[in-house]
């Protein structure tokens, strides 16, 4: 008698189904032993089980290897990635970022304010005011998204703990807009992005910091925060209730290598999948001792190496649609000598966003508003990015 362990991802319709990874007295199923024919049965495996063993002999369809591509697609959404909202900017970019700009500082330190109680051993936050402050940032983001992602490229010397988080929530709310999600479900991708990491309060801040490599040990309490993370939310009042099994998910893998429960595929959904990218994307461009200090191009590269293994592939292909291929907030050369900072993308061409001109091609600052549109500029392109920071330009002069 064949028989071979399939992961639950990796089943098809007509396998004999021998046994179960868990006893069978804890499942839905009447029988001990079932050839899989049904949606529903697919279904209930799916929730009970990672991996089952099928019998060959008995199966209805020859098993094979999947091959890489069926393994993608296996771990592929199950799930619906866009919606039908239908957004469109509402408001101009220098007006938005005027508006934004003191909600994006407030929002820091507030942040700090919040988890203050938590690292002195408090229980939980409050819920409401956190509710409050993601509000007033999705309205921003579903007004024009590129406001805050230009403010939050200036990270707040004074509370740079917190930058991360508050920059991660706002890019997985951009990336709901662009994927057309509803309003509610944007102010949660906010939500979770913004609080997933919370249980690092209760962590020892040595630890976060540490520039070495970390001990297998020291590496086991930082993947502690998780947990920590969604047992503060769990108990906090005034957050939605979906929320604590939310943040559990941020770390796990498309091929099941992730913590804290090595889920896979479908098991991790759309939020956890959003989060999972969003998040890695961040930790990537975060400047030491929070991040690794890469450039967006060389993050993406990274990432795009681990597409469909660790990360959700068509969501990692839609997110580096919505980012571009020069983010909102990359400092840019362009081919004229001239310097500068992306203010826009263009969705159809990724290679022509819009670029407001901060120095001339002899390196004098332009007292000027010049915005350039590389779309309706043929003879002109970025020649090269610059170090994060290296103009020193402030979001809030920009206009």
């Amino acid at each position: 008698m064949y028989k071979k362990t399939v992961l639950v991802g990796d089943l098809q319709f007509g396998m004999y189904i021998k046994e179960l990874d868990r006893p069978w007295i804890e499942t839905p199923f009447a029988f001990q032993g079932f050839c899989l024919r049904t949606e529903q049965q697919l279904q209930a495996l799916r929730k009970f089980c990672k991996h089952v063993i099928v019998d060959a002999a008995r199966s209805e369809r020859t098993l094979s290897a999947p091959s890489p591509t069926a393994q993608s697609t296996s771990s592929a959404a199950t799930f619906a990635i866009r919606g039908n909202a239908g957004y469109k900017a509402q408001a101009d970019l220098g007006r938005e970022i005027e508006a934004a700009s003191a909600l994006y500082s407030r929002s820091c330190s507030a942040l700090a304010k919040l988890t203050e109680p938590l690292e002195k051993g408090q229980a939980s936050l409050d819920g409401g005011e956190v509710q409050g402050l993601v509000k007033g940032l999705a309205d921003s983001v579903i007004r024009n998204p590129d406001a805050l992602l230009l403010l939050s490229k200036v990270r707040e010397a004074k509370a740079a703990a917190h930058a991360r988080a508050l920059q991660v929530s706002v890019y997985m709310m951009v990336f709901g807009r662009f994927l057309q999600r509803e309003p509610d479900d944007i102010r949660l991708l906010g939500l979770l992005g913004l609080l997933q990491d919370l249980g690092n309060a209760r962590v020892p801040a040595a630890l976060l910091q540490k520039h070495e490599r970390l001990t297998q040990e020291e590496s086991e309490i930082i993947k502690r925060h998780v947990e920590l993370s969604a047992h503060i939310i769990g108990i906090t009042s005034g957050l939605p209730p979906r929320l604590a099994q939310l943040v559990l998910l941020h770390h796990e893998r498309q091929d099941g290598t992730g913590y804290p429960r090595g889920l896979r595929g479908y098991q991790i959904g759309l939020h956890g999948s959003i989060a999972a990218i969003c998040d890695a994307y961040e930790m990537l461009l975060a400047p030491p001792p929070y991040g690794e200090g890469q450039s967006a191009a060389e993050a993406v590269k990274l990432l795009v190496k681990e597409r469909g293994t660790a990360f959700h592939g068509p969501l990692l292909e839609q997110f580096i649609r919505c980012m571009g291929a020069f983010p909102v907030g990359s400092e840019v050369e362009l081919s004229s000598g001239e310097f500068g900072v992306v203010i826009g993308e263009h969705v159809s061409q990724r290679l022509k966003p819009k670029v407001m001109v901060l120095l001339d091609d002899a390196g004098k600052l332009v007292l000027s508003r010049k915005i350039i549109d590389l779309a309706n500029e043929p003879d002109m392109r970025i020649r090269r990015t610059l170090e994060q920071g290296k103009l020193g330009f402030n979001p809030r002069q920009l206009f």
